[in-house]
């Protein structure tokens, strides 16, 4: 295999909405170079991307996957992506290391919110955009129309280099607008094609686009601007020397046809990314932090290593691969690279090139290439690896906060602890995912992007870590509270015929205004009671507040006064009064009013705006507050208040109302009260199902 430097290095991210033929197109590239014979099907479960169990199983892309080949003298390392978005951190953490993004849209159903999504990433990161308008051989596709969604959605920039000739089920050709060309492929799916030079109106066509063409790339440099005016046109050498440095101004993003499955159309994509496409050398350098937090530039030519990790799999026959890529030095097997996340010092094992499944081992990776490498001790996703004499840390990768939950029920008690080995280690592959155990629910609660991303951490958990768990509804973090004052007056006494037990405490509780949580006061006079039984008082009271007397919720919003109390000069003890403290706190709380409070999310949901009215009305059926509109773009932003309780499952049914087309985010904001017909309901459920996992326990 050739050893590639930075000017003939081409990383890509594809990305895109789910469904637009992302995975058949790089199947179609790899085929186009001769990486594989013949393409994989998705249905089949062949492909080269898709080779993980749960992809194959599912029918879809779940994780990024590295693709490496040749193309015109170029190594090309293609990393594609799944597009539903309960996976958004595989297409940002391909984006942060890729040089330009390839954007996928369905040449059917158009520019679909996914592509929003990954656009705004790819401009944050400031790197070039193409677009692929593929599925061209479907039926019902809308190259014209589509082409203008994407100039709408993306700007005027938005340029056409191929167009297709004859869309539909029977699509074979294309017409070049660089080479004026009418280029048709074969029925094989080979990628193989023929060219003959445009004419009549595929001519007239390509001409004015050539124009067009002319006039953006003349925008790159002001002497071929001046010649531009001028002269009125530009020389075909002059514009293809210059196409590379319009297309990474943002000056052109160059739109191609293509179709995926039939091999249609993607040669001519391959070689403008191997001419014109963005190498690491067009962005030679990187802001990092240094040890004090000041912000350097580490540049193509630093010599020194540094490398970014932006994928961790654990893999049973091989154990942890990282995928990193290098931004300056080489990462050589057996060197040591220090690692600023963790401050610790890893040993680089084997080094590989990846093609799927496929690692092929190699001693060194230069600066701009990707690559893995296997059994790191400590890495993870987003950390850097450095020289111990440039010790820098790279920015890592803004995820967006978890929008669904669910909790995960052990079928085994005896596979607890496998239970949080596994959801460990699937965090450290995916960000997004989180979990943790909430004592006041007695449940492992997981949250992520997506119905489907929590599914499959289930399904995992008993592939890999044979742990088997069912994926279930969490119950809902309510709180209690009190709406007036009460007070108690409670007398603890036990006399078993040794040392006795005695404490009486005085108490008075009042509510306190939302978001206060608990206070605790005391303002005992005379010598009722020792001072040095309050600290146990309060901890009996801090004792109740965990599990409410109301319901067995965490208590919140309360002051709580021991005004006054009794003790004995024997049989008074810390024990004592811990439970005489727990005992007149649930007295004097029960005689206050208690009310369950329920959490409420704020909601941004994105849709098109023909989809307003029905997620407006969904919310309405969800206890939902309407709390104003905006407006993105094409799309329609709600913003919403709804109770925590009515949303599970809510991505799957605001995809469902929006055709796949809507987003939402969300996060918690605040407490209230819960109507008063549906608290007793509450309360009587959660008492029972408190005491079903009580009464397994024993």
């Amino acid at each position: 295999m050739k050893d590639f430097r930075a000017p003939d290095i081409h990383n890509f991210a594809v990305v895109g909405h789910a469904t637009t033929g992302k995975t058949l197109l790089c199947e179609a590239m790899l085929v186009c170079a001769g990486r594989v014979q013949r393409a994989g099907t998705i249905e089949q479960g062949n492909t080269v991307s898709d080779f993980h169990a749960d992809e194959k199983e599912h029918h879809q892309s779940v994780h990024a996957t590295v693709l490496e080949f040749e193309w015109q003298g170029r190594e090309l390392n293609a990393i594609d992506c799944p597009g539903m978005p309960d996976f958004i951190s595989e297409p940002l953490c391909a984006l942060r290391v890729a040089d330009f993004a390839l954007i996928v849209v369905n040449a059917v159903n158009g520019v679909e919110t996914g592509a929003d999504e990954v656009w705004a990433a790819a401009t944050e990161y400031e790197i070039p955009k193409c677009i692929a308008i593929n599925l061209l051989d479907r039926e019902h596709t809308r190259f014209e129309e589509t082409l203008e969604e994407a100039r709408d959605h993306f700007g005027t920039r938005v340029f056409p280099l191929t167009l297709p000739v004859d869309a539909g089920p029977g699509f074979r050709s294309v017409l070049d607008v660089m080479r004026s060309e009418v280029i048709t492929f074969a029925d094989d799916g080979s990628g193989k094609y023929t060219e003959v030079p445009a004419e009549g109106a595929h001519l007239e066509r390509v001409q004015e686009l050539h124009r067009q063409l002319i006039e953006l790339v003349a925008e790159s440099e002001d002497s071929l601007m001046e010649k531009f005016f001028e002269e009125g046109t530009l020389s075909e050498e002059e514009l293809r020397a210059h196409v590379h440095d319009a297309v990474q101004q943002g000056l052109i993003v160059p739109v191609f046809a293509t179709s995926g499955a039939r091999n249609i159309g993607v040669s001519r994509l391959l070689d403008f990314i191997a001419k014109y496409g963005a190498s690491p050398a067009d962005h030679p350098t990187i802001k990092a932090l240094d040890n004090n937090g000041k912000e350097v530039t580490v540049s193509l030519g630093d010599g020194q290593t540094v490398a970014f990790v932006f994928k961790t799999m654990h893999e049973a026959h091989v154990g942890t691969l990282s995928y990193f890529r290098v931004y300056s030095g080489d990462v050589s097997t057996g060197s040591e690279l220090y690692n600023p996340n963790k401050g610790e010092t890893e040993r680089i094992g084997q080094l590989y090139r990846v093609n799927g499944a496929h690692r092929d081992p190699v001693g060194t990776l230069h600066a701009g290439d990707i690559g893995a490498v296997v059994k790191l001790r400590s890495t993870l996703t987003g950390h850097t690896l450095c020289a111990s004499s440039r010790q820098v840390t790279l920015p890592t990768v803004d995820f967006p906060a978890a929008n669904t939950r669910g909790a995960l029920v052990a079928k085994a008690r005896g596979d607890l602890n496998k239970l949080g080995e596994g959801l460990s280690i699937l965090r450290e592959e995916d960000p997004t995912f989180e979990f943790h155990f909430d004592p006041a629910l007695g449940q492992t609660i997981v949250s992520g992007q997506g119905e489907l991303q929590l599914q499959i951490m289930a399904e995992e958990l008993k592939r890999r870590f044979n742990v088997e768990v069912d994926l279930v509804e969490p119950r809902v973090s309510y709180r209690e509270t009190i709406k007036k004052q009460g007070d108690s007056k409670y007398r603890h006494k036990k006399q078993t015929g040794g040392a006795g037990q005695f404490a009486e405490v005085w108490m008075r509780v009042e509510s306190l205004p939302s978001e206060s949580g608990m206070h605790f006061t005391n303002s005992l006079v005379g010598s009722n009671v020792d001072r040095v039984f309050v600290p146990s008082v309060e901890k009996g009271v801090n004792t109740a507040c965990q599990h409410g007397p109301y319901a067995g919720f965490p208590v919140t919003d309360v002051k709580v006064d021991f005004y006054d109390g009794k003790q004995h000069p024997v049989d008074s003890k810390d024990i004592a009064f811990q439970i005489a403290g727990k005992a007149a706190f649930n007295e004097a709380f029960l005689a206050a009013s208690p009310r369950l409070l329920e959490p409420i999310m704020l909601l941004r949901i994105k849709v098109p705006s023909d989809c307003v009215g029905a997620v407006m009305a969904d919310l309405s059926g969800r206890r939902g507050r309407v709390m104003g509109m905006e407006t993105e773009g094409r799309f329609e932003v709600v913003v919403a208040q709804v109770p925590q309780a009515e949303l599970y499952k809510y991505s799957s049914q605001l995809r469902a109302l929006t055709a796949g087309r809507g987003r939402h985010r969300e996060q918690f904001d605040h407490y209230e009260e819960v109507p008063h017909e549906l608290e007793a309901k509450i309360v009587a459920e959660h008492k029972k199902q408190m005491a079903e996992h009580h009464s397994g326990d024993e």
